[in-house]
């Protein structure tokens, strides 16, 4: 394993995180290498809200990317995209065209409205700062960037939820190339350690440091409820590697990686989240690679990230951490 078990292993790669010191949301971005990485996606759930993931399928002109942005603020949180593109042009960074440079940046939003102040959310200043903070070092986890104001396991409402955050982990191969993963978890199900097996995030019970099972909520609930009361959603993830891929064989990274997600959440895909996986290849290795091992371990990846985003969030007034949560076991 790499001394640095985050994205930024990845070499060429760096990320920065904006957090807003007032209510909690924030914006993630992944900065590409100057002539960019190429790129594809995955999109799975059934509420998204992206950016540019028309242009990551393969068959399109435009097969490098210059930035992947993760941002709070639902729709409106696509105001952050403008202050990335501003950065990257004035970097010189971006589609060569005989005038200049148009910077290509993707990006999703999750929903983080239902907790902070609804009229906070990242704006354009934010994206930019967000790129300023850039580095390749080990990136910071949990309650920080796009994933400040996440959510998870709300079967019984946001009432019941527990925080959620951003995580990131990289797998190594013995060929020397890296695969890594880093998402913003911000999910209605519960989330499960598929190494213990156990939920280590699900709905708070009634007993202090219990969790409610989503399944038997989903027995119990009537039909519609979770469009009624689960709107506040979507897990968004990032992987790469320094392999060199084709657009195709990016798109179905990007769709093994989902594998991952669906391992650790509990329902993944859901009608309310809008769960997308964005896949980069910067081809700095040439070793030869065997996609099947590639996406394989990037789903590995992804699970630890999962894991690592809920177990290092901290709690804030009225949704506890799960550590915080699971803390109070015993008492009461």
């Amino acid at each position: 394993m790499p001394d640095n078990d985050s994205l930024t292993a990845v070499s060429g790669l760096s990320v920065g995180h904006w957090s807003d010191s007032e209510s909690p949301t924030g914006c993630t971005v992944i900065l590409c290498p100057p002539d960019g990485a190429l790129a594809s996606g995955d999109v799975r759930g059934g509420a998204p809200s992206t950016r540019n993931s028309d242009l990551l399928m393969p068959g399109r002109l435009v097969e490098r990317v210059h930035a992947i942005l993760l941002t709070g603020g639902s729709e409106f949180g696509h105001d952050a995209e403008a202050g990335v593109v501003r950065w990257l042009k004035e970097q010189g960074r971006g589609f060569p065209y005989p005038k200049g440079v148009l910077p290509v940046v993707c990006g999703g939003v999750i929903f983080d409205r239902s907790i902070g102040d609804p009229e906070r959310w990242p704006n354009a200043d934010s994206g930019y700062a967000a790129c300023q903070s850039a580095s390749a070092g080990r990136v910071a986890e949990g309650s920080v960037g796009a994933g400040t104001g996440a959510t998870v396991a709300k079967a019984r409402g946001i009432e019941r939820a527990l925080k959620g955050g951003v995580g990131t982990a990289v797998e190594r191969m013995a060929s020397g190339i890296l695969v890594g993963a880093l998402v913003v978890v911000n999910c209605w199900g519960e989330v499960t350690d598929t190494d213990s097996g156990l939920v280590v995030a699900g709905p708070r019970g009634e007993k202090p440091g219990t969790f409610e099972s989503t399944l038997e909520a989903m027995r119990e609930a009537p039909p519609l409820s979770p469009f009624l009361r689960g709107a506040e959603n979507t897990t968004l993830g990032v992987v790469a590697t320094d392999a060199v891929l084709t657009k195709e064989n990016a798109y179905r990274l990007a769709i093994m990686a989902q594998a991952g997600l669906a391992r650790t959440i509990r329902p993944a895909h859901s009608p309310v989240d809008g769960d997308t996986i964005f896949a980069l290849a910067t081809g700095a290795n040439e070793s030869p690679t065997d996609l099947l091992q590639l996406g394989t371990l990037a789903a590995r990846a992804v699970e630890r990230a999962i894991v690592r985003a809920v177990m290092t969030a901290t709690g804030v007034p009225g949704v506890p951490s799960a550590r915080e949560w699971a803390g109070n076991r015993g008492q009461g």
